[in-house]
């Protein structure tokens, strides 16, 4: 890492994967020079800070809990939604630490999730055939030939909509509503009449007590009233990315200031592509998703490029295979990355390899399927002797369906009562709490 990073025509020329095709090149570089003059969202401190917390992670000493949405839209950042997403994280949050007497790394997938990788980048429809929706920081979702045309304008929007949203985030966390105190009143509404929810509460019941008994011994730890909370999004954009890099006139490092982690995905970690190259380059905690046409020979390279220092917290691996292929695929990629002696922290993404489409035409994923891939992945990590790091799940704060079972058990004809997402299912708030105490389970016995 140094102060000399690539420029964007040197990004492009390694054939940049996933990106959109604008038809303005002096409108495009217009807005990346407005974004190169933006006061950064994040502070390479605040970077520093959770590299710390992912290096006890990578150490089995911390879990890493990631969530949020699939796909952010500038229409959903309203102190509403922000909040309930933020909730939920929190509930999630205190199931596993108090359940498992593990400290909790928490991480929102948020302030930044604005772009998606497609399969195809265009889309067809009743014979009519538009480029494909590629977030809102690229283009509108409607289908229509002026909204599917990639705007370069909507990079700054990209910008406003995250620091809305990470100014929300951390009035919440700072402000009192983070304060453990609060436990009761993060579980509300339709939560409440669940098993989930009910469970909870006796949860918070005994968290109540314990509180009630650290009071009355003088004890009123300032860890009590506020969290740590960063946010993470999948670096995808290469003008907002690059734009968004900053040099710390502490280190002279250099930083990506549009979140505090950010990740590669399965589709942009070419060896020798545009993302690794401007990746190896910043010095935030990174992540790198792995799906099963990953080989261990393929990890191995990917940190030898990324964290050559082989620095702890630096590197954290998001392993993305499905419920069926997970205890085939995860241990030998496990065992030859650590005998190869790579510091890096282990996350599962249950997530992108459990997506099919419902008999009534929606993009779906089964709760159970999401619990087997976790499972699969504590006991593959078990078996190993390793510590399973994390998940990073894909969740709403609402109450949507848009995967099928858990304890509603929402099924195909139930996805259309209330499905909202524009790319990916998410699991709404019951099952995310659900999940969370499934998890607790499994790290009990870890």
């Amino acid at each position: 890492m140094s102060t000399t990073i690539p420029d964007l025509a040197a990004l492009h020329a390694l054939g940049a994967a996933q990106q959109p095709t604008y038809p303005d090149a002096a409108a495009v570089a217009a807005n990346v020079a407005r974004l190169r003059r933006m006061p950064p969202l994040v502070f390479a401190g605040e970077c520093d800070d959770l590299k710390a917390k992912m290096a006890a992670v990578s150490r089995g000493e911390s879990f890493l809990l990631q969530g949020g949405d699939c796909a952010e839209t500038f229409e959903e950042v309203t102190a509403d939604n922000v909040r309930n997403k933020l909730r939920v994280l929190l509930q999630m949050a205190v199931v596993l630490t108090y359940a498992s007497s593990v400290p909790v790394v928490k991480l929102g997938r948020l302030a930044g999730q604005y772009a998606k990788p497609r399969s195809s980048d265009m889309e067809t429809r009743d014979g009519v055939t538009l480029p494909a929706y590629r977030g809102d920081a690229v283009n509108g979702f409607e289908f229509t030939p002026e909204s599917r045309i990639p705007d370069p304008t909507r990079l700054l929007d990209v910008y406003n909509a995250s620091a809305a949203t990470l100014n929300l985030v951390r009035a919440f966390v700072t402000g009192g509503y983070a304060d453990l105190r609060q436990v009761h009143t993060w579980n509300t509404d339709f939560v409440k009449t669940s098993v989930a929810g009910q469970r909870y509460e006796a949860l918070a019941a005994e968290i109540d007590k314990a509180l009630g008994f650290m009071g009355a011994i003088g004890v009123d730890a300032e860890e009590l009233k506020r969290v740590d909370f960063h946010s993470s999004h999948e670096a995808l954009l290469l003008e907002y990315e690059h734009a968004m890099t900053r040099i710390d006139s502490r280190t002279d490092k250099a930083y990506n200031v549009s979140g505090h982690f950010v990740w590669i995905g399965e589709r942009t970690r070419q060896l020798d592509g545009a993302h690794v190259e401007y990746f190896r380059h910043i010095a935030n905690p990174i992540g790198c998703k792995l799906g099963p046409t990953a080989t261990a020979d393929d990890a191995i390279a990917l940190a030898e490029r990324l964290n050559p220092e082989n620095e702890e917290g630096r590197l954290t691996f998001i392993t993305r295979f499905g419920a069926g292929k997970i205890r085939d695929g995860l241990p030998h990629l496990v065992e030859k990355v650590t005998a190869a002696g790579v510091k890096v922290a282990w996350v599962c993404d249950p997530m992108h390899g459990n997506t099919f489409e419902s008999s009534t035409g929606y993009k779906t994923r089964r709760f159970d399927d999401v619990i087997e891939e976790v499972q699969g992945f504590f006991d593959v990590h078990r078996a190993l002797g390793t510590w399973p790091g994390g998940v990073l799940v894909e969740m709403t704060g609402d109450d949507v369906t848009e995967c099928i079972g858990g304890g509603e058990e929402i099924d195909e004809e139930g996805l259309a009562h209330r499905y909202e997402s524009v790319v990916d299912p998410r699991l709404n708030r019951v099952q995310s709490l659900e999940l969370a105490f499934l998890v607790a389970e499994m790290l009990r016995q870890a």
